[in-house]
């Protein structure tokens, strides 16, 4: 069963687990479950992805409940008024806040087909960090004989694909468990010391105009499972935001 945050009878929005694609893809034939099948099921009817979120990631995924929702919130999220907030992992220690502004290339979805003749021009892409925590942990590297890590607060301003991921390798602080844009001998020295072998990315929080009556509605998805161990793990637990913890609040 899928944890719902929030639901009425124009959307629903899930707390996605850590490995579950959203859809079906052409690269990913051979699975059987899918964040929009499941919800389908559980709730009985028609469900439409407001936007992605990568199958390794976890948190917060809006779906439309009917087509006119749907059209409403797929301009919301191109339009840049979805406010959303990220927590992960990285390795080293980035300073304390700052910004990644720097254009990224589109990448189309697995199954898209794309014009060789269009020109890829990189897009403004921009994100916000802000260090939660930091720890030194004794596992050698290329260099040193410890390794150090960083638990960042993460907000994008633009959405591009895997924004997140790419802007973090960009400044050489890629996210832990990354298996396209990190070190996969560093990714399984973390998951052997630690074991956590998901991606260390989470959408805590997310803001956006209620489809229907324009609303703010403001949805929390904590962490939970190996993540959040992790930071118990890590001496963490403490690290969090308030705007972080459990409550969710929905106003719409």
């Amino acid at each position: 069963m899928l944890n719902i945050l929030y639901r009425d009878e124009h959307l629903a929005v899930i707390d996605k687990p850590a490995g579950l694609l959203v859809h079906r893809t052409i690269l990913d034939r051979h699975e059987t479950q899918f964040a929009v099948q499941m919800l389908r099921d559980q709730i009985g009817q028609t469900v439409h992805p407001a936007h992605r979120l990568d199958r390794g990631t976890s948190g917060i995924l809006v779906f439309a409940l009917n087509r006119e929702a749907a059209r409403t919130l797929s301009d919301a999220f191109a339009g840049q008024q979805v406010g959303k907030t990220y927590l992960a992992v990285v390795r080293g220690w980035p300073e304390e806040q700052g910004s990644i502004d720097h254009p990224l290339k589109r990448q189309p979805d697995d199954a898209e087909w794309v014009d060789p003749r269009a020109e890829n021009l990189p897009q403004a892409a921009l994100t916000h960090w802000r260090r939660l925590a930091t720890v030194e942990l004794p596992l050698a590297n290329d260099r040193h004989p410890t390794s150090r890590y960083a638990l960042l607060e993460l907000t994008p301003e633009t959405g591009r694909r895997h924004q997140i991921r790419r802007h973090l390798k960009h400044i050489a602080h890629p996210i832990i468990g990354d298996a396209t844009y990190g070190k996969g001998a560093h990714n399984r020295a973390f998951a052997a010391h630690t074991g956590c072998a998901r991606l260390l990315l989470h959408c805590a929080a997310m803001s956006f105009p209620h489809p229907v009556s324009g609303q703010p509605l403001h949805i929390a998805a904590p962490l939970s499972g190996v993540f959040a161990t992790l930071l118990t793990t890590l001496g963490w637990q403490d690290a969090l935001l308030p705007e972080h913890s459990p409550q969710n609040i929905a106003d719409a």
